[in-house]
């Protein structure tokens, strides 16, 4: 979309009472110093923005003069016809104008705001706005319009390990996630790692140190015949105790039994004496035969139960000294001495074998511990991996990045990128440089020719076209003229100012 300036009215605006500048594809504005020149161009920017050709804020006030208001009006030619805007300053307050009618000022600046966005417009009115705006600004104006790389063009410049693991990477996770997540396993397989090396150097020192001295094949073999030899032992002791035990019980058995029957015979003894009472123990009344009879039964009763009783007792301790009689004594205790002193022989051959099964133990101990640092240490370095190959991605783009937005410009070089010594990684940056000089020390004319080729720049790439307002051009000998109206200042001693117009 190309604009251009028809016509601009200006009345009691600074030092122009009343000014009419008809523009063309070239405008010239000649004349000494302190005769408005530059006032024309701020026109312009207050009309749309109320302010100078730099952003800030102006006074369009009459300087030496009074006057009762200000009014500055454009005519601007669009592609789809003609639009007159205008702005007044009567007693101290604004009045806008769309096409001569009356506005309020958001509706005004509605209009300004559907033709060009601001930092664009005053950027490719005047080339030194550009390098008044923050870096950052000035980075994303040029970026806005410079397709960043794709994926797949970043990828193809990798060496293939680092773009194969990319490219199935970004296929589940961004790369600003991948990287938050490979930053944090790295962290904690760091630490992970470090005990996992000392956990399994642990272990292999300590497996040196329990190594057992004597061959295990040798000690099951000695083993074997002293356990065959105290378990032949331990049969015949175990025999013989299983028969001294019986004869044990058989002796306290029988001792128990001839206490019972001495007991049961104490008691036959006082039963027998026991005399009959012919009273009544309750009420004392002398008893009646019947009586008598049944007292004198009940005793005899219990007589022949304490009898029946005896008799038991007898015959139960007969039986167990009839079985005692068919068992004899067996000493054992010189084989048992020898079970012992085998025993002590098996001890110390028992514990090397436990320190072979110890020894065993450690073994795997060791291989689980190498295997899970060996694990630990492959999913730290695929980390790594992926890190780097992260910030070589970055690397790569910005520089294709560098290279695209390098190609649109001629004399300039343009950076964008600059390293963080600490960590080697790329941070966003703009510098505009000129033959190897920042754009702050460069000379006025040399400033001048950076900021129409950015502004060259920047109206290719956005597909808008509006006139260029070169001040004090006479700094200048030569320079490519920027697309779209020119309107240059030029300082000329002694002479009034003068507008010149011609079309191409």
């Amino acid at each position: 979309m190309e604009i251009k300036f028809n016509q601009l009215t200006l009345q009691n605006f600074k030092s122009h009472k009343d000014l009419v500048v008809k523009f063309g594809d070239m405008t010239k504005i000649l004349a000494d110093n302190a005769k408005g020149k530059s006032s024309i161009g701020e026109a312009i920017t207050f009309l749309l923005y109320g302010t100078d050709l730099v952003g800030s804020k102006l006074d369009p006030s009459p300087v030496t003069y009074q006057a009762e208001n200000t009014l500055v009006t454009l005519l601007l030619s669009l592609e789809d016809g003609e639009l007159l805007l205008g702005r007044e300053i009567a007693k101290g307050r604004n009045k806008f104008y769309v096409n001569e009618v009356p506005s309020k000022a958001t509706e005004f600046n509605e209009v300004v705001e559907k033709l060009f966005d601001k930092d664009l417009f005053l950027s490719l009115f005047n080339p030194s706005y550009f390098f008044t705006l923050h870096w950052e600004k000035q980075r994303q104006m040029i970026l806005k319009y410079t397709t960043a790389p794709a994926n797949k063009e970043v990828l193809n410049e990798l060496p293939k390990p680092q773009s194969d693991k990319l490219a199935t990477l970004v296929k589940k996770h961004s790369l600003e996630d991948l990287d938050k997540i490979h930053r944090s396993n790295k962290t904690k397989l760091d630490k992970q790692y470090i005990a996992a090396q000392s956990r399994a150097k642990t272990l292999r020192e300590q497996l040196e140190q329990n190594a057992p001295t004597v061959p295990l094949d040798s000690l099951n073999v000695e083993l074997k015949q002293l356990v065959k030899e105290r378990n032949a032992i331990e049969e015949v002791t175990d025999k013989a105790q299983t028969v001294n035990g019986r004869i044990n019980i058989l002796n306290n058995q029988i001792n128990v039994l001839s206490q019972v029957r001495d007991d049961i015979k104490d008691q036959f003894n006082q039963l027998k004496d026991e005399q009959i009472q012919d009273t009544c123990r309750v009420c004392n009344q002398t008893l009646q035969d019947d009586a008598i009879n049944a007292v004198e039964a009940e005793k005899e009763q219990r007589i022949q139960q304490v009898k029946l009783k005896f008799q038991q007792a007898v015959d139960s301790r007969k039986a167990l000294e009839e079985e005692l009689k068919t068992l004899e004594y067996v000493d054992v205790s010189e084989q048992l001495e020898k079970a012992r002193l085998l025993q002590e022989k098996i001890n110390p051959i028992e514990y090397e074998i436990s320190k072979h099964r110890e020894y065993k133990y450690l073994e795997e101990q060791v291989i689980a511990a190498e295997a899970n640092e060996k694990e630990t240490l492959e999913s730290l370095n695929e980390s790594i991996f992926i890190l780097d190959a992260i910030k070589d991605f970055k690397a790569k783009e910005a520089e294709l990045q560098v290279k695209k937005v390098q190609d649109l410009f001629e004399n300039l070089s343009i950076k964008l990128f600059e390293e963080v010594k600490t960590t080697g990684e790329n941070k966003p940056t703009f510098i505009v440089q000129m033959d190897g000089k920042d754009y702050m020390k460069l000379s006025f004319s040399e400033q001048t020719r950076a900021g129409l080729e950015i502004r060259d720049v920047l109206s290719e790439q956005s597909d808008l076209v509006v006139p260029c307002f070169v001040d004090n051009s006479e700094t200048i000998t030569k320079f490519k003229e920027p697309n779209g109206q020119l309107i240059i200042s030029r300082v000329v001693a002694g002479q009034d100012l003068t507008i010149e117009s011609e079309d191409k």
